[in-house]
């Protein structure tokens, strides 16, 4: 490879390194071109699989800040560059090694902190992002309705306070008099009747 290609491509690789949350690297001996091909498909968009070379590779992981793969850069060599889920990336590298064992899985790093293969095994096992943020909003709205229930809980056990003492208050206040009593009252409250004067006919006659 001339000078200027192997400067060109070390520039790519130092650039896919700044420009994705994390790598990781692998062994492709005995991979197929057909099989490439199906993990590249298996990554999606979230990840590129690129084949590179040790030397080079090397020299683009220093310049981009990340030593980890100096010792791990030996044999057919190619590494996954994640710039979506890093979830995601791991889990397909994971299940395709698991289906073709010729891909072997040598490290990685992610935002700067380097990845064992044990902690990249275990980044396949958890929830995707997706996932994460589905459950996240099925908690927050169930936290949201229980609120609304604790907030309408007093006003209708206020609501039905109220209307039982509503209810007792009517059930104690006296009945209205009926309209005869007035009359009978004032009835009661004249004076008697004056006797009448005696008629003449009554009345004594005159001495003889």
């Amino acid at each position: 490879m001339a000078r200027s290609d192997k400067a060109a491509a070390v520039a790519e690789l130092s650039e896919s390194f700044s420009q994705s949350t994390g790598a990781v690297l692998t062994e492709y001996r005995g991979l197929s071109v057909a099989q490439l091909k199906e993990l590249r498909r298996v990554l999606g968009d979230g990840a590129t699989y690129a084949v590179v070379k040790n030397t080079l590779t090397k020299i683009a992981a220093k310049r981009a800040g990340i030593f980890e793969f100096d010792e791990l850069l030996v044999g057919p060599s190619a590494i996954a560059f994640i710039t979506g889920d890093p979830v995601e990336a791991a889990r397909g590298l994971r299940d395709f090694a698991r289906a073709n064992p010729p891909l072997v899985i040598k490290g990685g790093v992610l935002d700067g902190q380097p990845l064992s293969v044990a902690q990249i095994q275990q980044m396949a096992d958890l929830e995707s992002r997706e996932v994460l943020l589905a459950r996240l909003a099925g908690a927050l709205q169930a936290s949201l309705s229980n609120a609304a229930n604790l907030l309408n809980a007093p006003l209708a056990q206020a609501a039905r306070a109220l209307g039982a003492l509503q209810a007792e208050l009517d059930q104690a206040e006296p009945a209205a008099p009926t309209d005869s009593a007035p009359a009978e009252a004032e009835v009661a409250s004249l004076p008697p009747e004056a006797p009448r004067d005696a008629s003449p006919a009554e009345a004594p006659a005159d001495p003889l």
